[in-house]
C-alpha cells in the first residue's frame, strides 16, 4: 500500500513530487533543502544554521508520518562543495549519535535544487 505524506511543517514540493511515501513499514523522504515551511524564504548564508533547517524540516516530515528520527535507517547528504563537510557533519551529529546512527552517503554535486548548498534525503521504518 502506498500512502502519501504531506505535512505543512516542511516545505511544499517545488515540482512534481511529494514530501514523503510510505510503502509498507518503509517511509521514502524527499530530499530537503532550506525552504522555511513558514515563509517559503531559503536560508543558506550561514551553512550551520542551513544545515539545521534541512534536518528540522527532515524531522517535520517524520513527525507527520508519526515518526522520529530515531525510525530513520538511511540518509543521503548531497553537498555542493566537499570542503563543507565537516561543518555540515558538527550539525548532523546533533540530530544522529554514533550509536545509532543511520547508514549514510555524503556525495558531492555540481548543483543543487535552487543552488542551496545541502540536501538530506531519507528512508525510514515503522518497527
Amino acid at each position: 500500500m502506498k500512502k502519501v505524506i504531506k505535512t505543512e511543517n516542511a516545505p511544499a514540493p517545488i515540482g512534481p513530487y511529494n514530501q514523503a511515501i510510505f510503502a509498507g513499514n518503509t517511509l521514502y523522504i524527499s530530499g530537503q533543502i532550506a525552504l522555511d515551511p513558514k515563509t517559503g524564504e531559503l536560508r543558506i548564508d550561514d551553512l550551520e544554521a542551513e544545515t539545521t533547517l534541512v534536518l528540522e524540516n527532515l524531522k517535520a516530515v517524520l513527525t507527520e508520518a508519526g515518526l522520529s528520527l530515531e525510525n530513520v535507517v538511511k540518509t543521503s547528504i548531497f553537498i555542493s562543495d566537499m570542503k563543507n563537510f565537516g561543518k555540515i557533519n558538527e550539525v548532523y551529529s546533533h540530530y544522529f549519535n554514533s550509536d545509532n546512527a543511520p547508514a549514510r552517503e555524503t556525495v558531492e554535486v555540481a548543483n543543487l535544487p535552487k543552488f542551496v548548498n545541502v540536501e538530506i534525503s531519507a528512508i525510514a521504518v515503522k518497527f
